[in-house]
């Protein structure tokens, strides 16, 4: 979800027929390969058997499809609000905003908080990230980066540097220093390398791996120091916008979701596309999972948040009202799980009962619509990135 559409045109020498035309970027077993479209549709057309066309495989494709939605419907047998009939109701909230952290002098598109529940890294339109404290409202450290949109941001575990990216299609990870006046942009090191703009990134569980999702379809675990690339993941059809990594320190799963309304559960070890989603109509922005990791969240455009079991490997939870028409930006969970928090397009935050499906909150105050919403490691506040040019945390 963005107000601009970026496209990713390449244009000279296809790799398999030598003319200079318009090029398709695809992989073959993880090695990218730019080949016009002729060339793709007659690489297509090679393993197929006699009599086989690819309208033909397609129907095939679309009926296993529609058999395996069938043999989901068979094994949906209660809904997750049945379930919590009797659960006590959530009591009355108080969450008001605490700070308003300014200092950004454009839209502040990504939010991260340190491990150490009090300082905070954003990225903004303005082509800065900046390193705050929480509690003083103090910004630590500031890097100007060469590109404007950097939409990506995140805080390596050991909080000694953080990662970010955007439109230069790049991820970079910056070490942080206790000396204010060094010059951090200096130190930058350029990490990973996709071919369309950097939508997300992640540290793994170290500051070694760094994890990243982008317009160019893929999603890509890299090497920090050597900036080489580990593995691939290939599935989506169109950009991929938002990753969230599996919470289990020995989790090896992400999940990502994209434009093309799926969200997708994948093997880093494997790079093998495990469990796909497909229920929302329209573009998820965001995904996050459940704190125990054995479910997930999505935000999307058609204005809903949906809760999926990984287990029951279904939807069990659509969270809606027809007063919300505006389309969902960013989501995440309480500490407990109980509640979730999800960042709107009008310019509001909604609070969700998980179990209940039901909304137990609004949260006014940011004039331009949320583009981020994390809550702190220790769950006792919660942190809104928007594009009015301020970040607030609420508690």
């Amino acid at each position: 979800m963005c107000d601009q559409t970026f496209l990713a045109a390449t244009f000279g020498p296809c790799d398999n027929c030598s003319k200079a035309s318009p090029l398709m970027n695809i992989y073959l077993k993880n090695e990218p390969i730019n080949y016009c479209s002729f060339c793709v549709e007659m690489m297509a057309c090679q393993g197929l058997q006699k009599g086989e066309t690819l309208t033909s495989l397609k129907k095939e494709s679309e009926t296993l499809k529609k058999k395996l939605e069938e043999e989901r419907g068979k094994l949906t047998d209660v809904e997750l609000h049945q379930v919590a009939e009797k659960v006590e109701a959530v009591a009355a909230l108080s969450i008001k905003t605490r700070r308003v952290l300014k200092g950004h002098g454009n839209k502040v598109l990504c939010m991260d908080w340190c491990k150490d529940k009090r300082r905070l890294v954003s990225s903004s339109q303005d082509g800065k990230v900046i390193v705050w404290d929480g509690f003083t409202l103090n910004k630590e450290h500031g890097v100007t980066l060469p590109c404007t949109w950097v939409m990506a941001c995140a805080y390596a575990p050991s909080g000694c540097a953080v990662a970010c990216g955007g439109l230069d299609n790049k991820c970079s990870v910056v070490p942080l220093s206790l000396d204010r006046t060094e010059n951090l942009a200096a130190k930058k090191k350029s990490v990973a390398m996709h071919t369309n703009y950097v939508s997300g990134c992640s540290f793994t569980n170290s500051d070694m791996q760094l994890l990243t999702s982008s317009g160019d379809g893929t999603c890509a675990l890299w090497d920090v120091e050597s900036g080489q690339l580990l593995q691939s993941f290939h599935g989506h059809t169109a950009d991929v916008l938002s990753l969230d990594l599996a919470p289990s320190e020995t989790g090896n799963t992400f999940v990502s979701g994209g434009c093309d309304m799926k969200a997708n559960v994948w093997d880093m070890r494997s790079g093998q596309n495990i469990q796909s989603f497909e229920s929302h109509e329209s573009d998820i922005n965001c995904v996050k999972y459940y704190p125990s990791g054995d479910a997930f969240a999505s935000a999307s455009d058609d204005a809903t948040c949906r809760f999926y079991d990984l287990r029951a490997d279904r939807e069990v939870a659509v969270y809606q009202k027809d007063s919300i028409i505006f389309g969902a930006s960013s989501v995440d969970f309480s500490l407990s799980g109980r509640l979730l928090f999800a960042g709107y397009n009008d310019y509001t935050i909604n609070v969700w009962d998980v179990l209940k499906g039901n909304r137990v909150s609004v949260l006014f105050g940011h004039e331009n619509r949320i583009s981020r919403l994390r809550v702190s490691p220790d769950g006792t506040a919660l942190c809104s990135a928007s594009w009015d040019n301020t970040l607030r945390i609420w508690a």
